[in-house]
């Protein structure tokens, strides 16, 4: 057998590979140019070339007479394609990578689709939780034929054409060896089973898209943007599979004087001048109801009092927040002629403030 090219090269290895290294390239090449996947021109030359290579290289006498003389005499025949035959290669090869050359295995139960719907709340609501009910459009089993696709009294009968398996399997013989491919049943689509009387409400596919309705027990403290997951209230599974999830998205309403910082409350207290510099004692609202705060004397603007325990509860069930209070000095936009009066008093005894005039 005369040479045509370098074998190593034609492998892609190096004049002292290993067997196992000579192998496993031929194994990637003779696998990526099989005339039987590969239509391109000149694969099943490449082939024939990648082949021949590999019946040397993969010889110990035949390696070694080419190793030092460029060449293999004798008949070179190659009808049994070494190591147990090629066949058996890509038998192997295409029968454990069927779905990836367009073979498709029986249908599996699966999960049906996640739906999500939003839902807006009342500040007060999302605080303290509440029920609501709600309506959705989801895909459910067909209430005739409880998901079966056939008329009530009928069952599916098994596919004829893959006896129930849902896959055909055809093993074909070339020049270049035999292989085994698996492709989805084309009568029944895989299913293994074919409906003969339809049911009529779902017209065969056992599944219908239907309004329903259902109520939401909203947590407490709940916030904006947040979901809430009811796991199985989704669309219902394909081929018996559970069904999906319904997500709850909330959008909470503002509240008209309350701020939410997480689980805690903010709440602006105003108070006047007097009260800031003597002190007083003062009402202020809160989620459970009116709480007295004494604010003490020479209070300045923006000073932040912390109510414990007073705030949001927490979603995780861990207490709840705190309530904020930040006092607000307000100033006074009209004065009757008593109230200045008594400003104008309280100027003439009250140290003036004085910029400094050097920087």
């Amino acid at each position: 057998m005369a040479i045509k090219h370098d074998y190593y090269q034609l492998l892609g290895v190096p004049r002292d590979a290993r067997d196992e290294d000579i192998k496993k390239a031929f194994r990637k090449l003779a696998f990526q140019c099989h005339p039987d996947r590969n239509r391109d021109p000149g694969a099943e030359a490449r082939f024939k070339e990648i082949n021949e290579a590999y019946q040397v290289l993969s010889d110990h006498n035949k390696r070694s007479m080419y190793d030092r003389f460029g060449r293999v005499d004798g008949d070179g025949g190659f009808a049994d394609f070494g190591f147990g035959g090629l066949g058996d290669i890509f038998e192997s090869f295409f029968d454990g990578f069927a779905t990836s050359f367009g073979g498709t295995a029986r249908r599996v139960a699966q999960k049906g689709d996640s739906l999500q719907t939003h839902l807006q709340l009342p500040f007060q609501e999302a605080v303290f939780g509440c029920s609501k009910e709600i309506e959705i459009q989801r895909i459910e089993y067909c209430s005739s034929c409880d998901g079966t696709g056939s008329e009530p009294g009928t069952n599916p009968e098994t596919c004829p054409d893959c006896r129930g398996t849902g896959q055909l399997r055809r093993v074909q013989q070339s020049v270049f060896g035999r292989y085994t491919t698996t492709a989805a049943c084309s009568r029944c689509q895989g299913s293994g089973a074919v409906i003969s009387n339809p049911c009529s409400q779902c017209r065969g596919g056992g599944r219908m898209k239907v309004k329903s309705k259902m109520k939401v027990d909203v947590p407490a403290g709940v916030d904006d943007g947040q979901r809430l997951c009811l796991h199985g209230e989704g669309s219902a599974g394909f081929y018996g599979g559970p069904a999906g999830d319904l997500y709850v998205a909330f959008s909470v309403q503002p509240h008209k004087f309350f701020q939410r910082d997480g689980s805690d409350v903010l709440y602006e207290m105003p108070i006047n001048f007097a009260q800031a510099a003597l002190g007083d004692e003062v009402g202020v609202p809160s989620l459970d109801g009116k709480l007295k705060l004494k604010i003490p004397a020479g209070t300045r603007s923006g000073e932040t009092f912390r109510f414990k325990g007073k705030g949001i509860p927490r979603i995780d069930g861990r207490g709840k927040g705190d309530l904020l209070v930040r006092v607000d000095i307000t100033t006074p936009q009209r004065l009757d002629k008593n109230q200045r009066r008594l400003f104008e008093e309280l100027s003439r005894v009250l140290p003036r403030s004085e910029p400094p005039l050097d920087s």
